[in-house]
């Protein structure tokens, strides 16, 4: 716990692919502007060299797209801090306080390994459901212990990031906040979701990437297959595909959804590890049981 006598150190993570020409530099700023924390930032270009970044700020190029969970792994080992700090680069913290409230929160409380800010449309205000970090999303602005996480603006403890080993690199995209914060629940941990702190990202539909439907599947079945004990599998798979046959509209989506499913029990998940029974208990207890 911090003392007063230093500030919190944060290492910030962006990722880019030189694609937002406009959003970028104004989340940079907004991340450069933080005050009451030492930050650490590195900007790694996903299949490019990075444009656009600011004087003083260390880059990372890699040859190819890894995909943004293993770009965030490779971000993390770049940068110094007790905390980590994931942002995407079309977000913007709204004021100068952001991360400082975020560490307040970790610093407060050991056993919290990660804090959630509400995130909202700049434009509208409105906080889509997904970014609400738990099942029942009507109320955005109810604050407390989630089990999940939005993985685009989060803070992490590092130490408990490096004891369960990041992200889920071979996700590439989907459902690795999700496998994240399992894990982290599992080594004892939970996380917390504060409404009052806001960072404004655009309202936008992940349908909007052409792979989403296959990869959102495909993920899905992994995160059981790795994360659940045996008997919770096909519980939590049948959950999801009577949720997906409401949801999706159009043949082309639930094909690609058939495909990614298919992929998802045919291909290597990576390692199994699964949750003990008493995880599955305090998801439960915390409001959301790993079955859905």
């Amino acid at each position: 716990m911090n003392n007063g006598a230093t500030r919190p150190t944060v290492g910030a993570v962006v990722l880019t692919m030189n694609d937002r020409p406009d959003e970028f530099p104004k989340a940079m700023s907004s991340l450069l502007a933080q005050e009451g924390v030492d930050l650490d930032v590195v900007v790694v270009g996903n299949g490019c060299t990075p444009q656009q970044v600011p004087d003083g700020v260390r880059t990372v190029t890699l040859a190819e797209n890894v995909g943004i969970p293993e770009g965030r792994n490779i971000g993390a080992d770049r940068v110094t801090g007790d905390y980590l700090f994931f942002f995407d680069n079309d977000a913007l913290l709204p004021t100068p306080h952001v991360l400082a409230q975020l560490v307040a929160r970790l610093e407060a409380e050991p056993r919290l390994a990660y804090t959630q800010p509400r995130i909202a449309d700049p434009d509208s205000g409105i906080t889509l459901r997904r970014w609400v970090p738990r099942l029942r999303a009507s109320d955005p602005t109810r604050p407390g212990i989630v089990t999940v996480m939005s993985e685009g603006v989060v803070m992490v403890r590092r130490s408990a990031f490096d004891q369960v080993d990041g992200w889920p690199g071979s996700f590439f995209l989907y459902h690795e906040g999700v496998d994240l914060a399992w894990r982290l629940w599992d080594h004892g941990y939970r996380g917390y979701y504060m409404p009052d702190v806001i960072v404004h990202h655009p309202a936008t539909h992940p349908s909007r990437h052409a792979a989403f439907y296959r990869l959102n599947a495909r993920n899905r079945v992994w995160l059981a297959r790795r994360r659940l004990p045996r008997l919770l599998i096909p519980v939590n798979l049948a959950v999801w595909a009577a949720v997906t046959l409401w949801r999706t509209r159009g043949l082309p989506a639930l094909r690609a959804s058939l495909v990614g499913f298919l992929e998802g029990l045919r291909g290597a998940c990576g390692t199994r590890e699964p949750m003990s029974w008493n995880t599955v208990a305090r998801l439960t207890r915390a409001g959301r049981p790993p079955a859905f």
